[in-house]
């Protein structure tokens, strides 16, 4: 099974089997997002919101390929982008930080460390910009109706915020606790850290296990039979 991530462009959007495909609640302002728009219709306003970023910040996205078939994504760009994000009680996002919109892993694929792999390489994409400090996500805890046992009311938006687990587990940490759509917070520095020190613990174990050379005036012919 052969996978890699690249950027994410339009055909790719359009390729992208996941249900925020028709799901234009982060790319609408207020008055817009209260106008009810047909699923076709969310799906021109992301393609078009899609369109516009690229061309005004650049890359907002990764989507990873399993043998040449989009299984997942992440979405991410600027505040200023994303009116949707206004619609959070724990908003606004911090000025140092670009915000993670919206993620998806094909549930075959659930497990396999994909989620990983793609909020690292948002990581690398950022760090290579300079100027970014940390990547913000609103997060969903198990209280958001229809996401968890323990369902009660909550936003309009809140389902299409990312889970608290998965941001958590991929190293996330709650800067604006919420019950329902806490702000969470993933410091780029840290990631570099922690990149730098797994890769360092790697060396350290091929060093301890790497055969010691024996100096050949120190080496001697076995005896002969």
């Amino acid at each position: 099974m052969a996978r890699r991530v690249v950027r994410l462009t339009l055909d790719l959007l359009e390729e992208l089997d996941a249900p925020c495909r028709t799901c234009a609640v982060w790319q609408l302002d207020p008055v817009r997002r209260a106008r009810a728009c047909t699923p076709r219709e969310a799906a021109e306003e992301r393609a078009a919101w899609t369109s516009g970023v690229l061309r005004e910040w650049g890359s907002c996205g990764r989507v990873v390929l399993v043998d040449g078939r989009a299984v997942g994504h992440l979405v991410y760009a600027p505040p200023a982008f994303v009116p949707g994000a206004d619609a959070f009680a724990t908003s606004p996002v911090s000025p140092d930080a670009v915000l993670l919109v919206s993620g998806y892993v094909d549930p075959v694929h659930a497990g396999g460390g994909l989620g990983r792999v793609l909020v690292q390489a948002m990581a690398r994409d950022l760090l290579g910009r300079g100027g970014i400090r940390a990547v913000e996500a609103f997060g969903r805890t198990d209280l958001v109706p229809g996401h968890g046992p323990r369902a009660w009311g909550g936003s309009q938006v809140a389902g299409c915020a990312l889970p608290v687990g998965f941001l958590g587990g991929v190293g996330f940490g709650t800067q604006r606790p919420h019950p329902l759509t806490p702000r969470m917070r993933m410091d780029l520095g840290s990631v570099l850290t922690w990149r730098d020190e797994v890769e360092a613990a790697i060396e350290r174990l091929r060093g301890a296990v790497r055969p010691v050379a024996v100096p050949a005036a120190e080496r001697s012919e076995p005896p002969a039979p």
